[in-house]
């Protein structure tokens, strides 16, 4: 059964209240999410349907059932959706008391979202700390969360709420969404929904007449049953606006058109009956957007209405005027807005700008006089530039946008109008609305362009095509469109858009002539300004690299390689890392990847941190560190989680190849060759993995693929594996090339893991033992223990094909032992089978206390080991407390302990 979607004082003055109709399945899913949530379980539910269908009296319905509940209420709205955080505010508003129990920085962080404190936040910060308010308001009772037109919610508001939704499992606390089936809110797609479908016949009959009491003709009865589609409201609103009497006559409809349309004819014919005071009056709270009565009261009296004129909106439940003053559904607020003129809507804004605080609302206040503009105005297009940066530290970037492109609409200055254009387009594109600003760039006339103009568009261009598409090739070709632009313009400006075009070519995997085109153009960017600083510096030399090789340009790219804190890889950290590992140098690649985490940390950028974690966590792998590789994936999988973006997948593949377990790995590589750009990534995994199994010859051909390809850092990583398998298979002469390829990087840089790895390669091709000692000494001291091991494997191996099995078995058992305490398995395997052909069994592993625990149950465990609290992890990890709680007593089953203490004492866990 469904109440119908009437304002609550209509419902009252009724004979009787409206009765419930056709919504048992839907009552029971609600039932059932309290019911759970009032047992501690959590939950969410989105609730779709298009106008009027009863949405909004099924969010009625769950109010009533929470009794006991903290009940918090919020609801978007058409004209507020660019404000930043708006929605979060007025759900959160009952619960704002328990703000002093948060850690600081989610304090702070809330403190901003809602206009009390400056700086810029996170959306997904402010996710966390509202998933900690509500978590700590929930310990007093539970709560019920309910958010009507969810369609309207303002960006940041729709992701911190969807992530707050999706995590409420371990809390008391459930939470309902309504939005029209045909306005789909990304954000909310994951969640738990439930269509909200047009009444049955038998249903739509019983509730027409249960409400419609006088006589009515059949076949006008049958006309409204027809065109109202099973449609709660337009069943009401349909009568209601023909009238009762030329209904019982036999009245003849309008043609069909869709409910939503009826409703809202419904709606303006019963305004048009309005007296005119009172149509302005409700034209006025419909531009006012949060309901405020103050302000609405306060514009009102300026047109000189009074409060008489509330009383026939009220006598036509169109609107209740109390506290808050309400439509009785959007489509009768939108009605309201769009049948006065234009004029009158001017008119309004400019009553509400005047009667907008311009202390405490400057915003909503430029927002007004806006509206109110019947043309170009640049003092109010200056105020919204103002609005602009204030939302933009606000975290507010679809605010910054809409306030930008308003702005430009009202500029009397052409070149104003083109540089508000640009920012706007800027804005729209950190905001995620591609779209809007291409279409943004296409309205800025090409012939009214300075250089400087023409390149930023270009620029923007490029970004733009670089997100739509991230293996398009088109986007590089903007950037050196813009650094050509800009040659004679701005040196510093064009030769920075040049490396740009490079580091983006690399990351989308351009090679062979694509790149080479990006090479030549940049070849002819402008010298350097004297002195160079670090990015002039990186241009030319990868210009060199790709041009003379390793010889020419290691030299000069590496002491800005290992000057991990150098500003040129803060801003370009993929470039830094692929240029490290390119180099053959274990440390600065560690380094820059660790730099990055801590520079993601320190700005709360989750990009900057997604992708250092990444970074780290591929450099713990190979660094044999196999248990802070899964950490720091699972920390990013947890940021992509609460992003909605997909998880890097470059190291897991590293993760899975070098640990060694065949089945999950080839699932992993085959996933990535299919539905990831990461073919080459794949094909270098494929090599190790086989290595490390000894199946050289299925190394041989991914190695292949990976070498012959070409890719920066890529290519040059994999050579090992080809020349190792090539000298199982017997394939000399593909050894002696690729490891001449690897000797020209790894001589040029002198890094001692490049170093190491070449001497080894060196020995399996010439069968020489000086080289495997060399590579023994230069990997001493590496982090590079992956490398270390199997320098001890190889060279184990080799003895033992000598016939010298003691010796062998010094070096088998190092490998083994290295290899096992990694958790390298493969090539442990490998190791232990080398042993028992020497005639030695290798020493049995005990089994790791982690090795039962999912990815983020390993790395809660080693945090809480650490000393952390549960709310600490929650933090890192965007769970709520209840949550690590529940993870760690599976942890402790999966363990067989009973305590943290006990935790802390597993040395495999710390």
């Amino acid at each position: 059964m469904t109440q119908l979607d009437v304002p609550e004082n209509a419902r009252r003055s009724g004979p009787s209240s409206p009765a419930l109709f056709g919504r048992q399945d839907e009552i029971r899913r609600l039932d059932e999410l309290i019911g759970s949530a009032r047992g501690g379980q959590g939950g969410a539910l989105v609730l779709r349907g298009e106008p009027g269908i009863g949405k909004s009296a099924l969010l009625r319905h769950v109010r009533e059932a929470a009794s006991g509940f903290e009940v918090m209420l919020a609801s978007g709205a058409e004209f507020e959706m660019e404000l930043p955080f708006a929605a979060l505010h007025q759900l959160c508003a009952p619960v704002l008391s328990h703000l002093s129990a948060l850690p600081g920085p989610h304090r702070k962080v809330l403190d901003i979202a809602f206009g009390l404190d400056t700086g810029t936040p996170d959306p997904f910060l402010v996710g966390v700390a509202t998933l900690g308010l509500l978590a700590e308001a929930a310990g007093e009772s539970p709560l019920l969360c309910v958010v009507d037109d969810a369609q309207w919610l303002d960006r940041d508001s729709a992701k911190a709420l969807a992530f707050l939704a999706r995590r409420v499992a371990a809390e008391p606390v459930a939470v309902v969404f309504a939005l029209r089936r045909s306005s789909p809110l990304p954000e909310l797609e994951e969640l738990p929904s439930l269509a909200v479908d047009g009444l049955t016949e038998a249903d739509a009959r019983a509730l027409l007449a249960a409400e419609i009491r006088a006589p009515l003709d059949e076949r006008v009865r049958d006309r409204i049953l027809a065109e109202a589609r099973g449609n709660p409201l337009a069943l009401l609103e349909l009568p209601r606006s023909a009238g009762m009497a030329a209904m019982a006559g036999g009245f003849a409809l309008p043609e069909a058109s869709s409910p939503s349309d009826k409703i809202e004819r419904s709606f303006q014919a019963r305004l048009a009956s309005l007296p005119a005071e009172t149509r302005l009056l409700l034209a006025i709270a419909a531009a006012e957007p949060i309901g405020d009565p103050r302000l609405v009261w306060r514009a009102a009296e300026l047109l000189d209405l009074d409060v008489t004129a509330a009383g026939p909106a009220e006598a036509a439940a169109l609107a209740e005027f109390g506290t808050r003053i309400r439509f009785c559904h959007p489509l009768a607020r939108s009605a309201a807005y769009r049948t006065a003129d234009l004029a009158v809507r001017r008119k309004i804004h400019h009553a509400l700008a005047a009667a907008t605080d311009p202390a405490a609302d400057p915003d909503r206040l430029a927002w007004h006089r806006a509206q109110a503009s019947a043309g170009p105005d640049e003092d109010v297009a200056a105020e919204l530039e103002q609005s602009a940066t204030r939302a933009q530290a606000r975290g507010g970037v679809a605010a910054a946008a809409a306030f930008l492109e308003r702005a430009a609409a009202l500029s009397l200055d052409p070149d104003r109008r083109i540089e508000r254009v640009l920012a706007a387009a800027q804005a729209k594109l950190q905001a995620g609305a591609l779209d809007v600003a291409a279409e943004l760039l296409t309205s800025v006339a090409a012939g009214s362009l300075n250089r400087r103009q023409g390149a930023r568009v270009g620029l923007l261009h490029g970004r733009i095509s670089f997100a739509r598409h991230r293996g398009a090739g088109d986007a590089p070709t903007y950037l050196l469109r813009a650094a050509q632009e800009l040659a004679d313009v701005d040196v510093k400006w064009s030769r920075a858009c040049y490396l740009d075009a490079l580091e983006m070519g690399i990351i989308i995997g351009h090679v062979g002539d694509a790149m080479g085109a990006i090479v030549d153009a940049a070849r002819s960017a402008p010298p350097a300004p004297q002195p160079p600083d670090s990015a002039d510096v990186v241009l030319d030399a990868l210009v060199s690299l790709a041009t003379d090789g390793h010889r020419a340009a290691v030299p000069v790219l590496r002491p800005i390689v290992v000057d991990v804190d150098n500003e040129v890889w803060i801003r370009r950290p993929s470039l830094g890392s692929l240029l490290s590992v390119e180099l053959w140098d274990f440390d600065a690649y560690f380094d820059i990847a660790a730099r990055v985490v801590e520079a993601g940390r320190e700005s709360g950028s989750h990009l900057t941190l997604s992708i250092g974690l990444a970074m780290l966590a591929t450099a713990s792998a190979h660094a044999g560190d196999l248990r802070t590789a899964i950490e720091l994936i699972s920390e990013g999988d947890a940021i992509a989680d609460v992003t909605g973006a997909a998880p890097l997948i470059y190291p897991r593949l590293h993760l899975v190849a070098l640990r060694g377990r065949r089945k999950e790995a080839v699932e992993l590589i085959e996933a990535a060759t299919t539905a990831n750009p990461m073919t080459l990534s794949a094909h270098w995994a494929t090599a190790v993995l086989s290595n490390g199994l000894a199946d050289y010859p299925a190394a041989l051909v991914a190695a292949r693929q990976a070498v012959e390809n070409g890719e920066l850092a890529t290519s040059g990583l994999t050579l090992p594996e080809l020349i190792e398998a090539a000298v199982r298979c017997g394939e000399r002469e593909p050894a002696a090339t690729a490891l001449a390829a690897l000797a020209e990087r790894t001589s040029a840089s002198g890094a001692a893991w490049g170093l190491g790895v070449e001497a080894y390669c060196r020995a399996l091709v010439t069968d020489d033992e000086g080289a495997y000692r060399e590579a023994l000494t230069h990997l001493e001291g590496s982090r590079a223990a992956v490398y270390r091991g199997r320098a001890h494997l190889l060279y184990g191996e080799w003895l033992r094909r000598q016939g010298r099995r003691r010796d062998a078995r010094e070096q088998l058992r190092i490998a083994h032992e290295l290899f096992s305490g990694m958790g390298v398995e493969a090539f442990a395997r490998r190791a232990a089978g080398e042993l028992r052909a020497t005639g030695e069994h290798a020493r049995s592993r005990s089994s790791r206390a982690g090795e039962g625990l999912t990815m983020q149950e390993a790395h809660i465990a080693r945090l809480v080991a650490s000393g952390e609290t549960s709310k600490e992890v929650a933090a890192r990890l965007f769970l709520s407390p209840r949550t690590v709680d529940a993870h760690l007593r599976n942890i402790f089953g999966k363990l067989g302990i009973t305590s943290r203490r006990q935790l802390r004492d597993l040395p495999a866990i710390q």
